[in-house]
């Protein structure tokens, strides 16, 4: 009778370390997973941050709204150039672009700052977009 129960306890040993090794891996993998969420909103914060700094810029100068639109390639204007050197250097290689868009017949120019960035793992790049109205004081 003994023979037919020898061996038991190491196979419950075995059952027990296999599953705890499986949580393990699992909270691994939600750390790792919440540290990437992390990072990602941070750039956001980053991007948001940056996007509410240039529109309060064109907001107070707003005879030279034109000037601030970047297509995303090539040099960015000198009104444009501080504000673009300081976001890339907060969210490195960031994509960036600004439309400025007049409404028509309205006193009204709506802006779209678009900033985009890819997470060090690579894959599709994230982009965050705020758009504003910008109305002509009087």
């Amino acid at each position: 009778m003994n023979n037919k129960q020898s061996g038991v306890a190491l196979l419950e040993a075995v059952i027990a370390t296999l599953i705890l090794a499986i949580g393990l891996l699992g909270a691994i993998g939600l750390q790792a997973r919440a540290y990437s969420v992390l990072s990602d909103a941070g750039m956001r914060a980053e991007a948001t941050i940056a996007s509410d700094k240039l529109i309060g810029m064109m907001t107070v100068d707003q005879a030279n709204l034109a000037s601030y639109a970047y297509a995303g390639s090539g040099t960015p204007s000198s009104a444009l150039n501080a504000w673009y050197t300081e976001t890339r250097s907060n969210i490195p290689n960031a994509a960036i672009t600004v439309t400025v868009t007049p409404v028509a017949l309205t006193r009204r120019t709506t802006v779209n700052v678009r900033i985009g960035w890819t997470r060090k793992t690579g894959g599709q790049p994230s982009w965050h977009t705020v758009t504003s109205y910008i109305a002509q004081s009087s």
